[in-house]
Protein backbone atom coordinates (compact mmCIF):
# COMPACT_ATOMS: atom_id res chain seq x y z
CA UNK A 1 0.00 0.00 0.00
CA UNK A 2 1.22 3.47 -0.82
CA UNK A 3 0.62 6.31 1.56
CA UNK A 4 -0.32 9.60 0.02
CA UNK A 5 -0.50 12.88 1.81
CA UNK A 6 -4.08 14.04 2.25
CA UNK A 7 -5.19 17.21 0.53
CA UNK A 8 -5.18 20.39 2.59
CA UNK A 9 -8.30 21.26 4.55
CA UNK A 10 -7.82 24.95 3.70
CA UNK A 11 -9.81 25.05 0.42
CA UNK A 12 -12.65 23.09 2.04
CA UNK A 13 -12.80 25.52 4.96
CA UNK A 14 -12.73 28.50 2.58
CA UNK A 15 -15.65 27.04 0.60
CA UNK A 16 -17.55 26.32 3.84
CA UNK A 17 -17.12 29.85 5.25
CA UNK A 18 -18.07 31.31 1.84
CA UNK A 19 -21.24 29.21 1.78
CA UNK A 20 -22.04 30.10 5.41
CA UNK A 21 -21.71 33.82 4.63
CA UNK A 22 -23.91 33.50 1.54
CA UNK A 23 -26.57 31.48 3.36
CA UNK A 24 -26.76 34.08 6.13
CA UNK A 25 -26.92 37.17 3.89
CA UNK A 26 -23.37 38.22 4.81
CA UNK A 27 -20.62 39.48 2.50
CA UNK A 28 -17.61 37.12 2.32
CA UNK A 29 -14.25 38.92 2.16
CA UNK A 30 -10.99 37.21 1.26
CA UNK A 31 -7.74 38.61 2.70
CA UNK A 32 -4.83 37.75 0.41
CA UNK A 33 -1.05 37.93 0.74
CA UNK A 34 0.06 39.24 -2.66
CA UNK A 35 3.08 37.64 -4.34
CA UNK A 36 4.04 37.32 -7.99
CA UNK A 37 1.76 34.24 -8.26
CA UNK A 38 -1.38 36.27 -7.39
CA UNK A 39 -3.29 37.92 -10.25
CA UNK A 40 -5.00 41.05 -8.91
CA UNK A 41 -4.92 44.73 -9.90
CA UNK A 42 -1.61 45.79 -8.34
CA UNK A 43 -2.80 49.39 -7.81
CA UNK A 44 -5.22 48.10 -5.14
CA UNK A 45 -2.56 46.20 -3.17
CA UNK A 46 -1.64 47.78 0.19
CA UNK A 47 1.32 46.59 2.28
CA UNK A 48 1.54 43.36 0.28
CA UNK A 49 -2.09 42.47 0.90
CA UNK A 50 -5.46 42.94 -0.76
CA UNK A 51 -8.96 42.28 0.55
CA UNK A 52 -11.42 41.00 -2.04
CA UNK A 53 -15.22 40.91 -1.92
CA UNK A 54 -16.00 37.36 -3.08
CA UNK A 55 -19.79 37.53 -2.81
CA UNK A 56 -21.88 36.19 -5.67
CA UNK A 57 -23.01 39.76 -6.47
CA UNK A 58 -19.45 41.12 -6.69
CA UNK A 59 -17.94 38.28 -8.74
CA UNK A 60 -18.58 36.52 -12.02
CA UNK A 61 -17.67 32.88 -12.66
CA UNK A 62 -16.42 32.33 -9.10
CA UNK A 63 -14.55 29.05 -8.64
CA UNK A 64 -12.98 27.93 -5.37
CA UNK A 65 -10.92 24.86 -6.25
CA UNK A 66 -8.40 22.96 -4.15
CA UNK A 67 -5.63 24.99 -5.81
CA UNK A 68 -6.97 28.51 -6.34
CA UNK A 69 -9.79 31.02 -6.05
CA UNK A 70 -10.64 32.40 -9.51
CA UNK A 71 -13.24 34.90 -10.69
CA UNK A 72 -13.85 38.07 -12.66
CA UNK A 73 -14.56 41.35 -10.89
CA UNK A 74 -14.70 45.07 -11.60
CA UNK A 75 -12.10 47.41 -10.16
CA UNK A 76 -12.48 51.11 -10.99
CA UNK A 77 -14.99 50.18 -13.69
CA UNK A 78 -12.68 47.72 -15.50
CA UNK A 79 -13.16 43.94 -15.54
CA UNK A 80 -10.18 41.98 -14.21
CA UNK A 81 -9.49 38.25 -14.13
CA UNK A 82 -8.53 37.39 -10.53
CA UNK A 83 -6.55 34.31 -9.53
CA UNK A 84 -5.42 33.66 -5.97
CA UNK A 85 -3.54 30.46 -5.11
CA UNK A 86 -5.03 28.83 -2.01
CA UNK A 87 -1.63 29.14 -0.29
CA UNK A 88 -1.92 32.96 -0.49
CA UNK A 89 -5.29 33.18 1.28
CA UNK A 90 -4.74 34.76 4.69
CA UNK A 91 -8.38 34.77 5.85
CA UNK A 92 -12.01 34.56 4.82
CA UNK A 93 -14.54 36.44 6.93
CA UNK A 94 -17.93 38.13 6.93
CA UNK A 95 -17.63 41.88 6.32
CA UNK A 96 -20.54 42.67 8.60
CA UNK A 97 -19.46 40.66 11.67
CA UNK A 98 -15.77 39.84 11.19
CA UNK A 99 -16.57 36.17 11.88
CA UNK A 100 -14.54 33.78 9.78
CA UNK A 101 -11.25 31.98 9.73
CA UNK A 102 -7.61 33.03 9.44
CA UNK A 103 -4.81 30.87 8.09
CA UNK A 104 -1.05 30.87 8.45
CA UNK A 105 0.64 31.98 5.24
CA UNK A 106 4.37 31.43 4.87
CA UNK A 107 6.17 34.30 3.16
CA UNK A 108 8.49 33.29 0.33
CA UNK A 109 12.07 32.96 1.61
CA UNK A 110 13.48 35.56 -0.80
CA UNK A 111 10.79 38.06 0.21
CA UNK A 112 11.40 37.48 3.94
CA UNK A 113 15.17 37.83 3.59
CA UNK A 114 14.97 40.98 1.46
CA UNK A 115 12.49 42.53 3.91
CA UNK A 116 14.73 41.69 6.87
CA UNK A 117 17.76 43.14 5.10
CA UNK A 118 15.86 46.33 4.22
CA UNK A 119 14.69 46.72 7.83
CA UNK A 120 18.23 46.23 9.13
CA UNK A 121 19.57 48.85 6.70
CA UNK A 122 16.87 51.39 7.56
CA UNK A 123 16.57 50.83 11.32
CA UNK A 124 19.67 51.78 13.31
CA UNK A 125 20.63 49.89 16.45
CA UNK A 126 18.14 50.28 19.29
CA UNK A 127 18.46 53.64 21.04
CA UNK A 128 17.99 53.41 24.81
CA UNK A 129 16.59 56.96 25.00
CA UNK A 130 12.81 57.26 25.41
CA UNK A 131 10.78 57.73 22.25
CA UNK A 132 8.11 60.35 21.67
CA UNK A 133 5.98 57.83 19.71
CA UNK A 134 3.01 56.14 21.28
CA UNK A 135 3.56 52.72 22.90
CA UNK A 136 1.44 51.16 20.16
CA UNK A 137 3.96 52.25 17.52
CA UNK A 138 3.46 54.13 14.27
CA UNK A 139 2.33 51.09 12.22
CA UNK A 140 -0.73 50.29 14.31
CA UNK A 141 -3.95 50.70 12.27
CA UNK A 142 -6.55 53.10 13.65
CA UNK A 143 -9.27 51.57 15.80
CA UNK A 144 -12.56 50.91 14.07
CA UNK A 145 -10.88 50.28 10.69
CA UNK A 146 -10.51 46.78 9.32
CA UNK A 147 -12.12 43.91 11.22
CA UNK A 148 -9.70 42.22 13.60
CA UNK A 149 -9.35 38.46 13.24
CA UNK A 150 -8.13 36.40 16.15
CA UNK A 151 -6.29 33.16 15.48
CA UNK A 152 -7.61 30.31 17.63
CA UNK A 153 -5.48 27.20 17.98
Amino acid sequence: MTESTPTSTKPYLIRAIHEWCSDNGLTPYLAVSVTDRVQVPKEHVRNGEIVLNVSMLATDALQITNDAVMFQARFSGRVHQIMVPIDNVVAIYAKETGNGMAFEVAKPLAESESHLQAVQEIAPAADPSPSSESPDGPDRPPAGGRPKLTRVK
